[in-house]
């Protein structure tokens, strides 16, 4: 089936799917009959098609490792570059596994800034917290509204290796911990009510188009990079 939406819309498809291939607008996923009734329930405009035999496996043809800056992001069936910094994800259980522009932007920012301590919010997979902890931040703490997210970041952390303060939280709402800095591949308007909160004194953001640029009082851009039509942003205090 497929299911328009960005990657936070995955974080509600964990349960219903075996299966994820990430497509333009939105995801293709391989489930069975119940979990189909079930994603037309949730999502009225998802759409359905029978695939052949073996499809269980076949989905991971899909998937492929992306080198970004020194990293490489990618699945556990395939062995990263020798000199890359390996961030594995799983997609089979995981949403956002770096391949989508917005993410990579985030990573090549994040490479150009001096380690320090780092919030991640909207961690969902645990992509940029892990990546992080192996560039040298830290410590790291991972924030996800969704029970799921947590639960697959904590997955990501223990397979990668690292460690990560992972906790279920609402940024919007909820205290945040005092970091050097904040990442966030999160949609425009959270971005935007997120920078009125953040102690942080410097953030990447990213989660939205090109055209769109993030606003908020004492805050200024300082880098941008741009790919596919998606950004992403180095913002600092102004002042």
């Amino acid at each position: 089936m497929v299911v328009p939406g960005g990657e936070q819309i995955l974080a509600q498809l964990l349960d219903l799917v075996v299966g994820v291939e990430e497509i333009d607008g939105g995801w293709a996923v391989y489930t069975d009959d119940a979990g189909e009734a079930a994603l037309r329930e949730r999502f009225a405009g998802a759409s359905g098609a029978e695939v052949e035999p073996g499809w269980e496996d076949a989905w991971r043809t899909f998937h492929h490792g992306v080198v970004v800056g020194r990293c490489w992001v990618g699945p556990p069936w395939e062995e990263p570059p020798p000199d890359a910094v390996a961030v594995v994800i799983d997609p089979g259980r995981a949403f956002g596994t770096g391949a989508h522009p917005t993410t990579r932007l985030t990573l090549e920012l994040l490479q150009r800034l001096e380690p320090g301590s780092l919030l991640d919010v909207g961690c969902g997979s645990g992509v940029l917290s892990i990546g992080a902890v192996k560039l040298g931040f830290g410590p790291v703490v991972a924030l996800d509204l969704d029970e799921a997210a947590v639960e697959v970041t904590l997955a990501n952390a223990a397979s990668n290796g690292v460690a990560l303060d992972i906790r279920r939280a609402d940024a919007l709402a909820e205290p945040l911990p005092d970091t050097d800095l904040a990442v966030a591949n999160v949609a425009l308007d959270v971005v935007e009510r997120l920078l009125q909160r953040l102690p942080a004194r410097r953030a990447v953001l990213s989660g939205y188009l090109e055209r769109d640029e993030p606003r908020a009082t004492g805050w200024r851009r300082v880098a941008r990079r741009t790919a596919g039509g998606w950004a992403a942003d180095l913002l600092e205090r102004a002042g």
